[in-house]
């Protein structure tokens, strides 16, 4: 396991430790100041008398407050984060949730009231100057209208949700983290983390991957009948939910949240469906290069040659800044201070949550970033990936905390940009066999944030329409729906084995953000026609594209993307980023034949 004993982050800025008596201190500061809020402005918001200028004061002390007040909260879910095996982490992490709705209950008033204000109203002071800078937060929060609930409900459902869903979402982060996978590997009994028994299935050797995959399967169903459990809960609190807010499907509160409509959601989607063909025409190939009869749910990211080279951490980082600093020195500097300042958290150690993730905690202060790095290549393109999140963040802080956080739709701009630049730097440097290796690994990452996102997506809709038409489901009936919408997406080029059936328990996107998986497809399509439009425009493209994470949430997707052309309702578009990867694809066909031919 590397030594990344330098590439852990410095949480100081926030708190100094979790018995900082500054975290219980601005808690209470938080609630004193929401009460006098409160008493400030309860009843004249919703008011045949509200003013541009007192809305305005309203939003902008609102404003002031949150950003304190999520501060606690987003030290306790990095600190947990970090090490969830510690009892005391996930203890402070749910006294501040609970302090959290405390003060949350006494600003519960703002949001109704701004969401009931009549249209007439608003519509005759949203125009007003002073307003510019909220205009859209005002918009974004009274799409929500018509699924309010009065003051004394919203106060029950937030107060009950800590002992509800948010419980069960602990409980599964827990869960997932401390289970202990184990592995035999060279007649050794090892204990994996999730990440690490995920790592293996990279391995070049096939027995090695089949052992994880194995270990990965044993240790699900080891805990299948708390994970199906925590799954059922989930899915039904959800359609609670809906039913009393008023949904009418759904996936319409994610598509609300993300300023997105239906029609707009599916030509996305079934744009991915349309060219699951494409993913099926690079696994054949791939099938043929390792000598296979079969591609099965274990083979789909090893790699096409045993990658010997290992890279240091200081390698990755020279490697991302530049990759970045080719691009814009302005985003090369930006990263450059996440390494300096400790803004990073890279070391594989039992009890740190599995994935990756930026966390934007709040524009007065700056992001972090958590991953673990265990010295591959596509470890390198996880941290580019993750420092274009962090880059997006450190320039949208101007916007302020109501609009510095993109929708997710947008929000993988600059993720998936900045990890396309260090593809391309990487690539440039390489032998025939790394550089077809380096390629695979691109498309296997471009397939999997693109077309198994829009599968997940498909699994996600019919797995909540199943638990509400037909009650609890078992964890066969969620494997059934998790396996056929998982199998489309390669048609006959790859095999999900049985086991596979059970991979749908440690995807935490389902738990914690329904529906949120989409976005990933929107954005790296998305990206890969930015892309094509960077290549063709040269240096006259940077300055639009920085300008775009600038902006940050100032706006809504469709609006942001109008500014640089982009008409997000047009198929022609997105089946335009699906040329994109075709041509990756053909790429790599090329670099194929050339192997081939070298060969003999």
């Amino acid at each position: 396991m590397p030594d990344l004993t330098t590439a852990a982050w410095d949480l100081s800025d926030l708190f100094a430790g979790i018995d900082d008596p500054k975290i219980e201190k601005s808690l209470d500061d938080s609630l004193e100041r929401a009460k006098e809020f409160a008493a400030k402005y309860r009843g004249k918001i919703d008011s045949d008398t509200l003013t541009a200028q007192t809305l305005f004061n309203s939003i902008s002390e609102y404003e002031s407050m949150v950003a304190e007040m999520a501060k606690p909260a987003y030290y306790a879910s990095l600190v947990f984060a970090a090490d969830t095996s510690k009892p005391e982490h996930g203890a402070l992490m749910q006294h501040v949730q609970e302090r959290g709705t405390e003060i949350a209950l006494e600003l519960m008033f703002f949001d109704l009231e701004l969401m009931a204000a009549k249209p007439e109203i608003i519509d005759s002071i949203i125009d007003n100057t002073i307003l510019t800078k909220y205009r859209h937060f005002i918009k974004a929060a009274r799409l929500f209208r018509s699924h309010r609930l009065s003051e004394p409900e919203e106060i029950i459902l937030e107060e009950k949700a800590n002992t509800g869903g948010r419980a069960f979402e602990r409980l599964f982060e827990e869960s997932v983290s401390a289970i202990e996978f184990k592995v035999i590997l060279e007649g050794e009994e090892n204990i994996m983390t999730e990440p690490e028994v995920l790592a293996l299935l990279r391995n070049p050797d096939r027995k090695v991957r089949k052992t994880g995959a194995d270990a990965l399967t044993k240790g699900l169903l080891a805990n299948g009948h708390l994970l199906t459990f925590i799954f059922n809960t989930l899915l039904y609190d959800k359609s609670v939910d809906d039913r009393l807010r008023r949904y009418e499907y759904p996936e319409q509160a994610r598509n609300l949240s993300n300023e997105l409509d239906m029609e707009t959601v599916e030509t996305v989607i079934s744009t991915c469906a349309d060219n699951y063909s494409l993913v099926a025409r690079y696994y054949r190939i791939k099938r043929e290069i390792l000598g296979l009869d079969k591609l099965t749910h274990y083979d789909r990211y090893a790699p096409l040659f045993e990658a010997k080279e290992q890279y240091s951490w200081d390698q990755a980082k020279d490697i991302v800044l530049t990759s970045f600093g080719d691009f814009s020195k302005e985003i090369a500097a930006a990263a450059s201070e996440f390494f300096d300042k400790n803004w990073i958290d890279a070391a594989s150690r039992k009890g740190k949550r599995g994935g990756a993730f930026c966390s934007y905690t709040t524009p007065d202060n700056h992001p972090y970033i958590l991953l673990s790095y265990l010295n591959k290549v596509d470890d390198i393109m996880t941290l580019g990936h993750e420092l274009g999140h962090g880059i997006h963040a450190y320039l949208a802080r101007p916007q302020g905390y109501l609009n510095f956080s993109s929708a997710l739709p947008v929000a993988e701009l600059a993720s998936t940009f900045g990890e396309m630049l260090v593809f391309q730097n990487i690539a440039e440097k390489l032998n025939l066999d790394d550089k077809m290796a380096l390629y695979a690994e691109k498309i296997e990452s471009i397939f999997a944030t693109i077309f198994r996102q829009a599968s997940m997506f498909r699994f996600e809709q019919e797995l909540h329409r199943a638990r509400r038409e037909e009650g609890e489901l078992t964890a066969d009936d969620i494997g059934e729906i998790w396996q056929r919408n998982i199998q489309a997406m390669f048609l006959d080029s790859v095999e999900m084995g049985e086991d596979h059936k059970n991979w749908w328990m440690y995807v935490s996107h389902f738990v914690g953000s329904p529906f949120y998986v989409y976005a990933y497809s929107f954005g790296e399509l998305l990206v890969m026609a930015l892309y094509a439009m960077y290549k063709e425009q040269g240096e006259a493209f940077v300055p639009k594209f920085i300008e775009l994470l600038k902006t940050g949430g100032a706006c809504s997707p469709q609006e942001l993307l109008a500014r640089v052309g982009i008409d997000i309702k047009s198929p022609e578009f997105w089946q335009g980023g699906v040329k994109v990867v075709e041509q990756i694809v053909a790429d790599f066909e090329k670099l194929h034949a050339q192997w081939s031919a070298a060969k003999g």
